[in-house]
C-alpha cells in the first residue's frame, strides 16, 4: 500500500514527518521510519508516528499507521483504535491492518465492534485483523458477520474462518456457495477446503478457467482431498496457455488426489519434464512437488538433474525428494 523506497536518515525522517511542507514528504518520512533500528531510535519513531496519526492529510495518517504496524509497538494501539473512525478510508483501513499486525489483545473489542458496525472498508480489514489478534476467540464475531450485506466483507470473513480451522464454521460457510458474487463463492469454497470440507469442489474446479484464481483453486482442491476434482485438475495439465509453474502445481495436485490412468501418466510426465526446464524456479518447483508426491518412477529423472550442472543449486532439495520417493516406493 505504501512503497518503502525512501532513502533518508533517521533524524531527517523524524523532522520531515513533523514539519515537512507537503503531504508527500511527510508520508515518505513515515515510510522511512518503519525501518527504525531497535532501541531508542525505534522508541522515538513510534512516538513520531503516533503523533502523525493526527496529520491533516489522510495519506500521511495512512502511511503512519502502516509504519506503526510494521514496528509492532503496542504503545500505538490506543491511537490506532481511534483511527478506526477516521473519515478517510485509506487511513482507517491502515489502522485496522496495523492493529492486526501488532496483535495486542487490547484491539480485540474495538475490532469486533468495527466488524459489526464500521463502514464496509473497515469491516473488510477488521475481519482479517480480528483473526490475527484473537485467534479462535474471533469465531463468534466472524460467524455473526456472515450476515453482512457486502460481498467483499463476506469474502474476508470466509477466509478468516478458513484460517481459524474450526469445523463449526463449515455449514455457515457452505451457504455462501450460493452468493451472487463469484469471488465470494470462491473464497467460501477456498475456506471450506481449508477445513477439509469438499462442498466447494465444483466452485473451485470452475475457477481453474480463471488464471487469476487457478493457482489458489489448485491448492484448495488438493487440500479438500476429493477425488471428484481429478478430471478438472487433469485438464489443467494440458492447457497450453497455463504458465508452466501452474501446470507443475496441477500435476502435484492430481497425484495427491489419487489420479490414475491417463491423468496419472500425464501428471508424472509434466513433473519429470519440468526437471529439465531452463528456468530455475520451474525446476525447483518440480523437485518440491516430487518430494510431496513422487514415487520410484521419479528417482531416475531426479538423479539425472542432481548430476547435471543445472541441478547443483538444488542438490539438497533433490536429496530430500529422493528420500521421500524411496520411502513411498513403487506404490506411487
Amino acid at each position: 500500500m505504501f512503497a518503502r523506497s525512501v532513502t533518508i536518515t533517521f533524524d531527517a525522517a523524524v523532522r520531515d514527518l513533523a514539519h515537512g511542507s507537503d503531504a508527500r514528504t511527510r508520508a515518505d518520512a513515515a515510510v522511512a521510519l518503519a525501518d527504525a533500528a531497535p532501541g531508542a531510535e525505534r522508541h522515538r519513531a513510534v512516538d513520531a508516528l503516533i503523533a502523525a496519526l493526527a496529520d491533516d492529510h489522510p495519506d500521511v495518517r495512512g502511511a503512519a499507521a502502516h509504519a506503526l504496524g510494521h514496528l509492532g509497538d503496542a504503545r500505538a494501539v490506543p491511537a490506532l483504535v481511534a483511527g478506526l473512525d477516521d473519515d478517510a478510508p485509506i487511513a482507517r483501513q491502515s489502522c485496522a491492518i496495523a492493529l492486526g499486525r501488532i496483535g495486542d489483545d487490547a484491539a480485540f473489542e474495538p475490532l469486533r465492534r468495527a466488524l459489526r458496525d464500521g463502514p464496509p472498508d473497515v469491516r473488510f480489514q477488521a475481519a482479517t485483523s480480528l483473526v490475527d489478534v484473537a485467534g479462535i476467540r474471533a469465531l463468534p464475531a466472524l460467524l455473526a458477520a456472515l450476515d453482512d450485506d457486502d460481498g467483499e466483507v463476506l469474502s474476508a470473513v470466509a477466509l478468516g474462518l478458513g484460517a481459524l480451522g474450526d469445523p463449526r464454521a463449515a455449514d455457515p460457510l457452505a451457504r455462501l456457495l450460493d452468493h451472487a458474487r463469484r469471488q465470494t463463492r470462491f473464497d467460501a469454497a477456498y475456506a471450506l477446503a481449508a477445513l477439509g470440507d469438499a462442498r466447494g469442489v465444483d466452485e473451485l474446479a470452475a475457477a481453474l478457467d480463471d488464471r487469476a484464481l487457478a493457482w489458489s483453486a489448485i491448492e484448495a482442491l488438493e487440500r479438500a482431498g476429493d477425488a471428484r476434482a481429478i478430471p478438472a485438475v487433469a485438464r489443467a495439465l494440458a492447457r497450453p496457455l497455463y504458465p508452466r509453474p501452474m501446470r507443475v502445481r496441477a500435476a502435484q495436485a492430481a497425484l495427491a488426489l489419487g489420479a490414475t490412468g491417463d491423468a496419472e501418466r500425464a501428471a508424472r510426465a509434466v513433473l519429470c519434464d519440468a526437471l529439465r526446464a531452463w528456468r530455475f524456479d520451474v525446476r525447483a518447483l518440480a523437485v518440491d512437488a516430487l518430494a510431496a508426491v513422487g514415487g520410484a518412477w521419479a528417482a531416475a529423472p531426479l538423479q539425472r538433474l542432481r548430476a547435471a550442472r543445472r541441478g547443483r543449486r538444488l542438490r539438497d532439495d533433490i536429496d530430500r525428494a529422493l528420500r521421500a520417493c524411496k520411502t513411498r516406493g513403487s506404490s506411487t
